[in-house]
């Protein structure tokens, strides 16, 4: 049985500006902050002794700097998947993401030529406060659609690098920043 453990990226531009104001603060693919990168570094030492074979992270930036923060240096040195199946429920500007060339650029060392050049959400029409919004079938779809392709996967150990909505639709727990759950694809999820 394949092990799977879902860890929330570090707090982002995008959660401090929007805890402070209660608004959208029009991040567009937010970063870490100095605290998210924190918290990063501190989660990394938790997983360190799990021998992750490997890493599936959302292609939104504060996701692949988390990844980078936790797995860059980590004993099992596990492969790195760009995965767009479990990006964040797009609903905010945060969660627009950047083209695939803009990634590959920064991120030279991931391997995104798999992607579209634009991978988020952009349905004409379905904008709210000026960023396109996903609606909720397409989301539901998505998360089974994610959940099918873990089945498949033929690792034994695999971290999941992502989001809070989306994991909360996964596992059916809401995780703090950087903080990491277990999923068990047969029963649902446990606390890691």
């Amino acid at each position: 049985m394949t092990r799977i453990v879902c860890i929330r990226h570090g707090e982002s531009t995008f959660n401090a500006a929007h805890r402070a104001t209660g608004r959208d603060p029009g991040h567009l693919d937010a970063r870490l902050t100095e605290r998210g990168q924190g918290q990063a570094r501190a989660a990394r030492e938790r997983l360190a002794a799990i021998p992750f074979d490997l890493v599936v992270t959302s292609p939104l930036t504060r996701a692949i700097e988390t990844s980078a923060i936790l797995f860059g240096e980590h004993p099992s040195a596990p492969r790195v998947l760009v995965e767009v199946l479990h990006r964040e429920c797009q609903e905010s500007s945060c969660d627009v993401g950047r083209a695939a060339s803009e990634i590959a650029r920064d991120f030279p060392h991931l391997d995104v030529g798999h992607l579209p050049e634009v991978w988020w959400h952009v349905e004409e029409g379905s904008e709210i406060g000026g960023y396109p919004v996903e609606p909720r079938h397409l989301f539901d779809r998505r998360v089974a659609g994610f959940r099918e392709w873990l089945r498949q996967r033929p690792e034994r150990t695999i971290a999941v690098v992502g989001h809070g909505t989306f994991f909360f639709h996964l596992t059916g727990i809401w995780l703090d920043n950087c903080e990491s759950t277990e999923l068990d694809l047969a029963a649902g999820s446990a606390a890691a």
